[in-house]
């Protein structure tokens, strides 16, 4: 009995991390060498609702080509695109 207790409460901490990895931060910020650009992640997970994809090419986690090029096409680009959102320099770049 003891041993199914502890695969549930197993399964359900391993449930409950993945949920909070899946949601990511509140916010982040960018490093300094793209000027400083506080970016509202949780924003806009709900905004493409949840679509991970539109961002992370690949999966959720980390993007490698992110930087000063990546982050005008894709974000100034879909900022653009929705009409909606920032798209000059001082609205993401805060001094």
């Amino acid at each position: 009995m003891k041993k199914i207790s502890a695969v549930v409460a197993m399964f359900a901490v391993t449930a409950f991390a993945g949920a909070s990895f899946a949601a990511g931060p509140e916010s982040i910020d960018l490093p300094a060498s793209m000027g400083k650009v506080s970016f509202p992640h949780k924003k806009h997970q709900e905004l493409v609702k949840q679509d991970c994809k539109k961002c992370h090419e690949k999966a959720p986690g980390k993007i490698a080509e992110l930087g000063k090029d990546w982050a005008h096409k894709t974000c100034k680009g879909c900022h653009t695109e929705m009409k909606k959102g920032p798209v000059g320099c001082k609205d993401c770049h805060k001094k």
